[in-house]
C-alpha cells in the first residue's frame, strides 16, 4: 500500500487533469509492478478498490477506462474486471451509475467478441442481471448497451448473441411480479431492441423469435398489464413488418422464415387469448393487429403459408367463445381476410390434405351468429357463409375426398392443434389401420365399466351422443349432475357440434353426426336456432345436381323435430315443415314432410292439430295417384297409435281408410294401427273384427298384408272364450298363414309366417285344438316338414306351449313309472326254476355253465342252515363240481364266457354270505366285504391248488370274477389275488395255470384301486414279460388279452395341477409308457406269429417307440419274421387273443391323446377279415386274425362311435362284412377247427356289433340286415354243427339283444326299441337337420319326458347332421360342426337328471380326451355351459372336469388351434366359469379349489393385446372368486429398488386385473394405491393399457382420492427410473378429468403432448386447485431432474435424482422433455421467481 500512496494522494489534488494523470500513473505501475505490487496482489488491489470508489467524477471515470484498457491488454481477467466494476456500482454514488454501467458493457462486450468460454446461461452470473438487480438508477444505461452490446455483437453470429441475452430478458420481465418495478423498463427494452433489428433485418429473425418467446412469461395478471402486453406485442409488430419490407424488397432467401416467423408470433399471441379475453377489453385490438401484419404480407405480394391454419384454428376458438357483438365482428373478418387469402393463393383446391378441414369448423358456429341481431356480424357471417359454401361444394365434387394422414411428428399441444387431430381421426376413423380410441371412455357412464370395455371401438360421434344423452336423462331425472359434466353443457356444445358438424360431409358416419347434433340440441337448447339454420344450410349445399348427399340430407330434416323439444323452438321447427306440405310440391318431399310432423309430435303434443288436419280421410282420396304419400300417411297413423292410443281413437276414420284401401303396405299399416289401439284396449277387437273381416281377404295372397293382420289377429286371444265362433275363423286364418308355403320361402313370407305363429302362442292351447280341424295332426306335419329357421324360431314357443298345456292337463292313468321289461326278461326269471327244479338243484355239473348263472339257495334253504360253514360248504362243493365239469377248452371265448358266469356265481355267493353275517354279526359294511371275500378267496386258492388242470384253469378264472364283484374298498383282496395269479403267471411248466391267470390278472388289473399304481405296474410288467418269454401260443394270446384288459385302467384320472404335482406327473408317463410298451409289444407278436405284412402294424410300432428296457423285450434281430408260420389248431386263440388285446387298448390309446393310432387299429382290425371268396385259401394265420378281428371289433367299433371316429358308412360296411362272412362261411360248412373258430367268433362279433350299434344310436340300422343276421344266427344254432358253433350263434342273438356275452369291457342293456321304425322311415321322408334342432329345443324345455333311451336318441341326433349331408370330418383339429350338435348337449343337461342315460352321455362328452377330439365350436358351447353340469355330476366328477379343463388350456398352448380360437375357447370358458361361480352355494366348497385352478390356469393365459373381450369376462369372473385367493394370484413382487424394474409382463398384467375389479367394485381402490410404486417403476411401453385401466378405475373415485394419486405420481416421477410412465399417467388422469375430455384422443403419446392442456386445465378446476402449487413444484423438479439427464447440465443442483434414469427414456426424451417443460411453463405463476427463472432458461428444442 505505501507503494501506491503518494499516487493515491494525488487523487485529492482537486485538479480533474491531474486525478485522471494520477490514476493513468496507477495503472501503468500496476501494469509493470512485480507480482507481490501488481492488480493481484493486496496493494494492488487496494490501490484499485481506492480509485473505483472515489468521489470525484474523473477519478472514477479514468478509473473505469483504465480498467476496461486493463482487460483489453489482457492484464486483467475479465471475470476479475466484472466484479471489481459490479462491486463499485452496487455502492458509489447515483452520479456515476452511468459510468460503471458502461463499463461493464465495455468488458462484456470485450469477453463475449475475445473469449469463446464467455457464455451466460445462468441468470445468477449473467452480468447484465447483476446490474439490473442492483439498483434502479442502471436501467437507461443498461438499456443502450444492451443494445450497443447486439449491434456490434451480432457480427459473431446473432443467434449466439441472443443465446447470451436470453437470460437477462428472462430475469427482466420475470422479476416485475416479484418486485416494486413496473413493466416500463421492459416494455423501453423490448421496443428499442424490436426497433434496431430494423437496422440489420436480414440478421434480425433470431432476436425476433427471442422476442416472441418471451412474451411468454409476461405477466397477465391486471388490466395495466394487458395493455402493457398490446403495447409490447404491437412493438414487435411493427418491427417485424418492417424487417419482412426490407426482406421482400431485397428479395431474401429468408422471406419463408420470416413468415414462420410471423405465424409464430401470432400463435403466441393468441397462445394468451384466453387470458386476454378474460382481464382486457377483449379480443379487438389483438385482431385488428393480427389483420395488419397478415394485410401488409399480401400487399407485399406473399402466399398464403399452411402454417397460417393454426391461426384459424384460434380464431375458431376465440369465436366460440366471443359474447360481444365488436369482438364477434373483428374476428370474423379477420376469419373472412384469412379464407379468401388461402383460396387467392389456390392452397385450398391443390391440397386436400390434413390441413384441408380447419375452415370446415366454421359452418356451425358462423351459422350461429347468421341469426345475430347485428347487421354487420349477420353481414359477416353471411360473407362467409358464401365463401365456405364455394369451398364445401367443390370439395364435396372433388373425384377423390380421401384425407391421407399426415406423418405423426411428436410435438407438444395447443388446444388448437388437439382439435385439429380428433378432426383428423375423425375423417380416417373408418380405415382400421387408422382407428383410435378417446377419452369418452372415461366420462362418467361410459366403457370403462367391464361391461362394456370389450364391445368393439365405436365412433366417436357415437360415444359423444351416448354422454350428452346421459347428463340430459339425469337432468329430467332430477339426479345430481357433477361440476364436469356442467362445466360440459356450458362451455362444450358449441365446439363439439362445430366438430359434428364437419363430419356431417363425411357419408359413411354422417347419420351418427346427424344423431349426435340432436343429442348436442337437447343438451343446450340455446343451440335450436343454429341447428336448425345449419339443417337448412347443409341441404342447400346437398340440393346441389353434382353431389349425391340425398339420404344425408333426408337424415338432417329428421334433425328438425329433435330440435322441439324445447317449447320456444317448436314453431320454428313448424314453420319450417309445413311449406313442404303444400299441394305443389312433389310427393317425395310432401311424404317426408308428414314423416317430419309426425316425428315432431311425439316429442310435442303441441302440434297434433296440424298432424291431424294433414292425416284426415279425405287426404286418402285426393293423394290416391301418390303412393309414397299414401304410405307416409299410413306410417304416420300407426306412430301415433302406437305412441299415444288415445290420440290414435281421434284419427280411427283414417285407419278405416287404410284398412279399406288396395295398396298392400297401406292395409298392412292400417292393421298395425289397429293392433295398437286394440293393445291399449281402447277399442274392442272382435267388435272391430265384425267390420274390417271383409277387408281381410288379400292375406292369402300379400304376404304384406298377412304380416299386418296376424299382429292384429293376435289380440284376439284375450276375449276368445267369449267369441268362440269368431275366434275360431281367426284361429284359422293364422294358422293358414303359418302353415302357408306361397312363393316359397320369401323374406317377407317368412315374416308374415312367424308373426303368425307369434300371435297363436297368445291363445290358450284348448281354443287353438277346437279351432283348428285335426290340429294334432296338422301341427307335426308342419313341424316335420318345416325347415326355414326364421319360422322354426317361432313354431318353437308354439310347440313349448302345447308341451307345458299337454304336461299340465294330459290324464296319467299310471302314477308311478312303470319299470321296463320285455319277454327275454321274463324268460330269465323263469329259467332258474325250469333248469333246476326240485330234484336237479344238487346235481350242478350236469349243467356247470346254467349252473354258475341260476343255481342259488333260496331264503328257506338259508333258514335251514345251522352256521356259517354249512353255507360256506354247499356253495364249495358247487365251486368243485362247476369247475371239474365245466371245460374251456383252450378257447378264449369261452374262458370270457366262462368267467362272466363265475362273476354271477361269485356275487350270490358273497350276498348269501352277507345276509347271514347280518343275522349273527354286528360289523360294518367295509369290515363285512372284506371278510367275505377273503375267506372265498382263501377257498379259491386252496382248492385251486390241489385241483386237476380243468379245475384249475376254472379256479383262476373264479378268482377273477371274485374280485370284479368286489367293492373299490376292497383292494386289499385284489392285491392278493393279484399275486397269487402273478405266481401261476410264472409258473411256465404249467400252462392251464398261464393262460387262464394271465386273463383274470388283466380283468384284476382294470379295476385296481387308483392309489394302487405299484401293483398295477407289476401285473403289466408280468403280463408283458410272460407274452415275450413263452412259448407257448395260447399264453402269449391270453397274456395280449390280459394286456387289453389293463389298458382299461390307465391314465383314467390324471390332472395338471398349477402348482404340478411331481409324483402324479412320474405315474402319468410310467403310465403313458406302459400303454406304448403294450402297443408295441402286441404289434410285434402278431408280426411274428402271422408273418404278417400290415403296414399299420409297422406303423404303430413307430407310433410307441420304446422307451425303456422291459424284461423279456425283443431285441432288434427278433422282429424279423421266422421262416415257419404254420399255425397249430390249438395256436388260433392265441391268436386272436392278441388281436383283441390290441383292440381293447385303443380307450388307452386314446386317453394318450395318440388318435391316429385309434383310428390305425380300427383299420387294422378291418383288414384282417378274410376277404370275400377267400376261405378256402386263406392261411391258418389269416383265419386266426379274423377271429380276434371279429371278437375286437365291435368294442373298438362302439369306442369309436362314442369319440365320432367312425362314420356312418363304415359302420354299414362292417355290418355287410359281417354278413357274409358268416353266410359264406355257413355255405362252406367245414368241419375244420378254424373254420368252426371263425364261425363262432363271426357270430358272437356280429352280435355285439348290432348290440353296441343300438346301444350308441347315433346310427341308423337297416331293419332288413339286422332280420338277415338272425336268420344266419339261427341256421348256426339249428343246424348240424358242433357245439361251439352252435354256442356261437346263440350268443350272437342274444348279444344282438344286448346281453353282452363275452364282453367284460362295457355294460350292456337291451335296447329292443332302437330296433322300432320311425314314421319318417316308414314314409322315407328324412326331417331337416333345423327341424330336429327345433325339437330338441322345444323337449329341452318340457317339463318332463316320457320313457325312452334319450341317450340313443341323443347320440344319433349328435350325427343326424353329418349324416344328412353325407360329410366326414375333416382330418384337421379346427373343425366346425352344425348346430345341431349344440342342441343335443343342451338337451342333455335340461334332463340329465332325470335319465341316466342322458347323464352318461355328458359323463363321456365331457371326459378329456373325448372332449378335446370333437370341434372347435361345440367345445365352445359346453365349456359356456359348465354351469348346468353342476346340477347333474358329484362332487368328484366335478373335481375331475375342472381339473380336466386346466389339462386342457395348458396343452392347447402348443396346439394347432389359431390364437383367435384359442381365444374364443378361453372367453366360453370364462363366461361358464362365472355362471358356476355365480350360481356356487355352500355344497360347491368341495370343488371350489378345482375352479380356482383352473382360473388360474386362464389367467396366465391371458393374452395382452386383441382381448378385450376376454379380459372383459375374465375379470367378472375373478370379481366372482374368493377375496383371499384372489389376492394370493394377484401379488405383484417388490420393486428392485437397486434396479428399478421387476417381472414387467407379470405385474402388468396383475396391475390391470386389479384396475378392473376395482372398476367393477369387486376389491377396494385402497388396494390398487399400494400398487403406486410399482405401477410407476415400470417402463412406459409395457404399462400402458395398465395405466389406462388404472385412469378407469379412479373414475369412480372421490375428488380427494383422484388428486392424491396426482399429487403421488408427480412426486413419485421426480425419483422413478421411468418419469415418462408417471407422465403419461398423469396425462391420462389430468385428460380424463379435464374439461377439453371429450376432444382427447387415448394414446401413450398423445397424453403427453397434451399434458400443458390437460394439466392446466384441470388445476383451474376450482376443486383441484387446492394442489395446484404442490403439483407445479414437484412438476418442475421432476422436470429441471429429466432437463439436466437430457443436457447433463450441473447448474441444477438442487434436483433429486435417487433412481437413474433407464436408458430406455432416450428413445422420446426430447418429446417428453419439452412436454413437462411446456406443462412447467404453463403453470409458473404457481412457482417461485428463482424457479421461474430456471424455468425460462431451460434451453429445449
Amino acid at each position: 500500500m505505501d507503494s501506491y500512496a503518494p499516487l493515491l494522494e494525488r487523487l485529492r489534488v482537486p485538479q480533474p487533469s491531474m486525478q485522471r494523470l494520477a490514476v493513468i500513473s496507477i495503472f501503468e505501475k500496476l501494469a509493470t509492478a512485480p507480482s507481490y505490487l501488481n492488480a493481484d496482489s493486496n496493494p494492488g488491489r487496494d490501490a484499485i478498490s481506492k480509485c473505483l470508489h472515489s468521489n470525484s467524477p474523473a477519478v472514477v471515470d479514468q478509473s473505469v477506462r483504465e480498467l476496461c484498457r486493463f482487460v483489453k491488454d489482457s492484464k486483467m481477467d475479465v471475470s476479475r474486471a466484472l466484479l471489481e466494476l459490479q462491486s463499485s456500482l452496487e455502492g458509489t454514488n447515483s452520479r456515476f451509475v452511468d459510468v460503471f454501467v458502461k463499463g461493464i458493457g465495455f468488458v462484456v462486450r470485450f469477453g463475449f467478441e475475445n473469449h469463446s468460454t464467455f457464455c451466460m446461461d445462468s441468470a445468477d452470473t449473467h452480468p447484465f442481471v447483476n446490474v439490473l438487480s442492483c439498483r434502479m438508477e442502471v436501467q437507461s444505461e443498461l438499456v443502450k448497451q444492451v443494445l450497443l452490446f447486439t449491434t456490434q455483437s451480432k457480427q459473431l453470429g446473432v443467434v449466439k448473441v441472443c443465446k447470451f441475452l436470453r437470460p437477462f430478458l428472462s430475469y427482466a420481465i420475470l422479476r416485475t411480479p416479484f418486485s416494486d418495478m413496473s413493466l416500463a423498463f421492459v416494455m423501453h427494452l423490448i421496443s428499442l431492441m424490436a426497433s434496431i433489428c430494423c437496422s440489420f433485418p436480414v440478421d434480425a429473425l433470431p432476436i425476433m423469435k427471442l422476442l416472441t418467446e418471451c412474451l411468454k412469461y409476461l405477466p397477465l395478471k391486471s388490466v395495466k398489464d394487458f395493455n402493457d402486453f398490446n403495447c409490447i406485442v404491437g412493438y414487435i409488430a411493427d418491427a417485424y413488418t418492417v424487417i419482412l419490407r426490407h426482406l421482400v424488397a431485397a428479395e431474401s432467401q429468408v422471406i419463408r422464415e420470416a413468415q414462420l416467423c410471423g405465424v409464430e408470433l401470432l400463435e403466441t399471441i393468441f397462445s394468451l387469448s384466453t387470458d386476454i379475453h378474460k382481464h382486457s377489453s377483449g379480443m379487438e385490438p389483438i385482431n385488428k393487429l393480427s389483420k395488419h401484419l397478415l394485410l401488409e404480407q399480401k400487399d407485399m405480394g406473399l402466399s398464403y403459408v399452411p402454417e397460417l391454419s393454426s391461426l384459424l384454428l384460434s380464431l375458431f376458438l376465440i369465436l366460440i367463445q366471443s359474447e360481444l357483438e365488436h369482438e364477434q365482428l373483428s374476428t370474423l373478418k379477420l376469419i373472412t381476410f384469412l379464407v379468401k387469402w388461402k383460396n387467392d393463393s389456390g392452397t385450398s383446391l391443390g391440397r386436400v390434405a390434413c390441413c384441408v378441414s380447419e375452415e370446415l369448423l366454421f359452418i356451425i358456429p358462423v351459422v350461429n351468429l347468421v341469426s345475430s341481431p347485428c347487421k354487420s356480424v349477420k353481414v359477416a357471417a353471411t360473407d362467409l357463409l358464401v365463401l365456405l359454401e364455394k369451398h364445401l361444394v367443390n370439395l364435396l365434387n372433388s373425384p377423390k375426398l380421401e384425407l391421407t394422414m399426415p406423418g405423426e411428428l411428436l410435438h407438444v399441444s395447443r388446444l388448437e392443434d388437439i382439435i385439429l387431430r380428433l378432426l383428423q381421426h375423425l375423417l380416417m376413423q373408418d380405415q382400421p389401420s387408422l382407428c383410435s380410441t378417446f377419452f369418452l371412455r372415461f366420462a362418467p357412464g361410459g366403457k370403462t365399466d367391464v361391461e362394456g370395455m370389450h364391445d368393439q371401438p365405436e365412433l366417436w360421434v357415437t360415444q359423444l351422443r351416448e354422454y350428452s344423452l346421459q347428463i340430459v336423462e339425469r337432468r329430467k331425472s332430477s339426479l345430481p349432475v357433477s361440476l364436469s359434466q356442467e362445466v360440459f353443457m356450458i362451455e362444450m356444445p358449441l365446439l363439439l357440434g362445430a366438430i359434428s358438424g364437419v363430419l356431417v360431409l363425411k357419408q359413411s358416419v354422417a347419420r351418427c353426426a346427424i344423431d349426435t347434433l340432436a343429442a348436442i340440441g337437447t343438451l343446450d337448447p340455446k343451440l335450436g336456432v343454429s341447428l336448425l339454420l345449419a339443417t337448412l344450410y347443409y341441404n342447400n349445399i346437398f340440393s346441389t345436381k353434382d353431389i349425391k348427399f340425398h339420404d344425408i340430407s333426408l337424415k338432417l330434416l329428421g334433425l328438425l323435430p329433435s330440435l322441439a323439444s324445447h317449447s320456444l323452438m317448436t314453431p320454428l321447427v313448424v314453420q319450417t315443415i309445413l311449406p313442404m306440405l303444400s299441394k305443389d310440391v312433389k310427393p317425395v318431399l310432401y311424404a317426408t314432410a308428414i314423416r317430419l310432423l309426425c316425428k315432431t309430435w311425439e316429442i310435442n303434443d303441441r302440434i297434433f292439430g296440424n298432424l291431424q288436419e294433414v292425416l284426415q280421410p279425405k287426404e286418402f282420396t285426393e293423394l290416391i295417384s301418390d303412393r309414397s304419400i299414401r304410405v307416409s300417411m299410413a306410417a304416420s297413423i300407426r306412430d301415433i297409435c302406437r305412441r299415444n292410443p288415445d290420440r290414435g281413437v281421434d284419427l280411427i276414420l283414417a285407419v278405416s281408410a287404410c284398412i279399406e284401401g288396395q295398396d298392400p303396405i297401406v292395409q298392412s299399416l292400417g292393421f298395425q294401427s289397429l293392433a295398437h289401439l286394440c293393445e291399449a284396449d281402447v277399442i274392442d277387437f272382435y267388435t272391430a273384427w265384425d267390420v274390417i273381416a271383409k277387408h281381410v281377404a288379400s292375406y292369402s295372397e300379400d304376404p304384406i298384408v298377412a304380416y299386418g293382420v296376424c299382429l292384429l289377429l293376435r289380440w284376439g286371444a284375450m276375449d276368445a272364450e267369449a267369441y268362440l265362433e269368431a275366434s275360431k275363423s281367426v284361429l284359422q286364418i293364422l294358422w293358414e298363414v303359418g302353415s302357408s308355403r306361397q312363393a316359397g320361402d320369401g323374406s317377407q313370407w317368412v315374416k308374415a309366417r312367424a308373426s303368425a305363429f307369434e300371435a297363436l302362442t297368445h291363445y290358450e292351447v284348448t281354443h287353438i285344438e277346437n279351432g283348428i280341424p285335426d290340429f294334432k295332426k296338422r301341427n307335426m306335419e308342419l313341424l316335420i316338414s318345416e325347415v326355414n329357421p326364421g319360422v322354426l324360431r317361432d313354431i318353437e314357443a308354439f310347440e313349448v306351449k302345447i308341451i307345458a298345456h299337454e304336461h299340465v292337463n294330459r290324464r296319467r292313468v299310471v302314477k308311478e313309472r312303470r319299470v321296463t321289461g320285455n319277454k327275454i326278461e321274463k324268460l330269465l326269471d323263469v329259467y332258474p326254476r325250469v333248469i333246476f327244479s326240485a330234484g336237479k338243484e344238487g346235481n350242478p355239473g350236469h349243467l356247470p355253465g346254467a349252473a354258475l348263472l341260476c343255481l342259488s339257495l333260496t331264503p328257506k334253504d338259508v333258514s335251514n342252515l345251522q352256521n356259517l360253514h354249512e353255507l360256506n360248504d354247499r356253495y364249495e362243493n358247487a365251486l368243485v363240481e362247476i369247475a371239474s365239469s365245466l371245460q374251456l377248452s383252450r378257447n378264449i371265448l369261452i374262458a370270457l364266457l366262462s368267467l362272466q358266469s363265475w362273476k354271477a356265481f361269485m356275487q350270490r355267493w358273497m350276498k348269501a354270505y352277507m345276509n347271514f353275517l347280518d343275522d349273527k354279526v354286528t360289523s360294518t359294511v367295509l369290515d363285512k366285504n372284506s371278510r367275505v371275500a377273503n375267506d372265498i378267496l382263501k377257498t379259491i386258492r386252496r382248492i385251486a391248488e390241489a385241483a386237476i388242470p380243468r379245475s384249475a384253469e376254472n379256479m383262476a378264472l373264479a378268482a377273477g370274477a371274485l374280485c370284479m364283484v368286489l367293492p373299490h374298498s376292497a383292494h386289499n383282496i385284489k392285491t392278493t389275488a393279484s399275486k397269487f395269479l402273478l405266481n401261476w403267471l410264472f409258473q411256465y411248466e404249467h400252462e392251464h395255470r398261464q393262460w387262464s391267470a394271465a386273463i383274470s390278472l388283466g380283468l384284476i388289473t382294470s379295476c385296481l384301486h387308483i392309489t394302487d399304481h405299484k401293483q398295477k405296474f407289476q401285473n403289466i410288467t408280468g403280463l408283458l414279460e410272460v407274452a415275450c418269454g413263452s412259448k407257448s401260443t395260447l399264453v402269449k394270446g391270453a397274456c395280449g388279452l390280459g394286456l387289453g384288459f389293463s389298458c382299461q385302467n390307465l391314465l383314467t384320472a390324471f390332472k395338471i395341477d398349477v402348482d404340478g404335482s411331481l409324483e402324479e406327473e412320474t405315474h402319468k408317463m410310467q403310465e403313458e409308457e406302459s400303454v406304448g410298451n403294450i402297443v408295441r409289444t402286441l404289434s410285434l407278436l402278431i408280426r411274428e406269429l402271422t408273418l404278417s405284412s400290415s403296414n399299420i402294424l409297422q406303423n404303430l410300432c413307430q407310433y410307441f417307440p420304446p422307451n425303456s428296457i422291459i424284461r423279456g423285450t425283443y431285441t432288434a434281430s427278433e422282429f424279423l419274421p421266422c421262416k415257419n408260420s404254420n399255425l397249430e389248431e390249438e395256436d388260433i386263440w392265441g391268436v386272436a387273443g392278441l388281436v383283441m388285446g390290441l383292440g381293447f387298448s385303443v380307450n388307452a390309446i386314446y386317453r394318450a391323446g395318440n388318435h391316429d393310432s385309434v383310428i390305425a387299429i380300427k383299420d387294422v382290425l378291418t383288414s384282417f377279415f378274410v376277404q370275400k371268396n377267400s376261405s378256402v385259401s386263406s392261411e391258418k394265420s389269416e383265419i386266426a386274425l379274423s377271429v380276434g378281428s371279429c371278437l375286437a371289433l365291435p368294442a373298438v367299433v362302439s369306442f369309436c362311435l362314442k369319440v365320432e371316429l367312425i362314420n356312418h358308412k363304415e359302420v354299414n360296411h362292417l355290418m355287410d362284412v359281417y354278413e357274409e362272412l358268416i353266410s359264406e362261411l355257413v355255405s362252406l360248412k367245414k368241419t375244420g377247427i378254424f373254420h368252426q373258430s371263425l364261425l363262432m367268433a363271426s357270430c358272437v362279433g356280429a352280435g355285439s356289433l348290432v348290440s353296441c350299434i343300438l346301444n350308441e344310436g347315433a346310427h341308423y340300422v337297416e331293419f332288413q340286415k339286422v332280420k338277415s343276421l338272425f336268420d344266419l344266427f339261427r341256421k348256426c344254432y339249428s343246424d348240424p354243427y358242433s357245439p361251439n358253433v352252435h354256442l356261437g350263434g346263440m350268443i350272437g342273438v342274444v348279444n344282438a339283444l344286448g346281453a353282452g356275452a363275452g364282453n367284460l369291457l362295457h355294460d350292456y342293456y337291451p335296447l329292443a326299441s332302437s330296433l322300432q321304425t320311425s314314421p319318417a322311415q316308414k314314409t322315407g321322408s328324412i326331417p331337416h337337420h333345423n327341424t330336429i334342432g327345433t325339437v330338441l329345443r322345444c323337449l329341452s324345455q318340457a317339463p318332463r319326458l316320457p320313457s325312452l333311451d334319450w341317450g340313443a336318441i341323443t347320440r344319433r341326433c349328435m350325427r343326424y347332421e353329418e349324416a344328412q349331408v353325407e360329410q366326414l370330418f375333416p382330418s384337421d383339429t379346427d373343425r366346425r360342426g352344425g348346430t345341431l350338435r349344440e342342441e343335443c348337449v343342451q338337451f342333455a343337461l335340461a334332463h340329465a337328471i332325470h335319465f341316466n342315460q342322458l347323464l352318461s352321455f355328458l359323463d363321456e362328452l365331457f371326459d378329456f380326451p373325448r372332449f378335446s377330439g370333437v370341434e372347435l365350436n361345440l367345445q365352445s358351447f359346453m365349456l359356456f355351459h359348465l354351469s348346468e353340469l353342476i346340477k347333474v355330476f358329484s362332487g368328484s366328477r366335478l373335481e375331475k372336469l375342472f381339473d380336466d379343463i386346466s389339462s386342457y388350456f395348458s396343452s392347447l398352448v402348443s396346439s394347432r388351434y389359431s390364437p383367435e380360437n384359442k381365444s374364443l375357447l378361453r372367453l366360453s370358458c370364462w363366461k361358464g366359469i362365472y355362471q358356476c361361480l355365480d350360481e356356487a352355494s355352500s355344497e360347491s366348497l368341495e370343488y371350489l379349489s378345482n375352479i380356482e385352478k383352473c382360473m388360474e390356469v386362464l389367467f396366465s393365459l391371458l393374452p395382452e393385446l386383441n382381448s378385450e373381450e376376454e379380459w372383459s369376462e375374465a375379470v367378472k369372473c375373478l370379481g366372482k372368486a374368493r377375496r383371499s385367493w384372489l389376492m394370493d394370484i394377484l401379488q405383484v413382487q417388490k420393486v428392485d429398488q437397486v434396479k428399478g424394474n421387476i417381472h414387467s409382463d407379470d405385474a402388468v398384467k396383475k396391475i390391470k386385473a386389479k384396475a378392473r375389479l376395482v372398476t367393477i367394485g369387486s376389491i377396494p381402490l385402497s388396494d390398487l394405491g399400494k400398487l403406486k410404486a410399482h405401477i410407476f417403476n415400470l417402463e412406459a411401453c409395457g404399462i400402458w393399457d395398465a395405466l389406462v385401466e388404472v385412469v378407469a378405475a379412479l373414475q369412480h373415485a372421490e375428488g380427494s382420492v383422484k388428486r392424491q394419486w396426482l399429487i403421488e405420481a408427480v412426486e413419485i416421477s421426480c425419483t422413478t427410473s421411468f418419469p415418462s410412465t408417471a407422465m403419461r399417467f398423469v396425462g391420462l388422469l389430468s385428460g380424463s378429468c379435464c374439461r377439453y375430455m371429450p376432444l382427447l384422443t387415448l394414446n401413450q403419446f398423445t397424453v403427453l403432448s397434451d399434458l400443458p392442456v390437460t394439466l392446466t386445465s384441470l388445476l383451474s378446476d376450482p376443486n383441484w386447485e387446492t394442489i395446484s402449487e404442490s403439483v407445479a413444484s414437484n412438476l418442475w423438479i421432476s422436470t429441471a431432474r429429466f432437463y439436466k439427464w437430457v443436457r447433463k447440465d450441473a447448474s441444477l443442483d438442487d434436483v433429486s435424482h435417487s433412481l437413474p434414469i433407464d436408458r430406455s427414456e432416450n428413445d422420446n426424451a426430447v418429446f417428453l422433455m419439452q412436454a413437462m417443460h411446456q406443462a412447467c411453463v404453463s403453470l409458473k405463476d404457481k412457482l417461485p421467481f428463482e424457479r421461474q427463472l430456471k424455468l425460462a432458461n431451460m434451453v429445449v428444442f
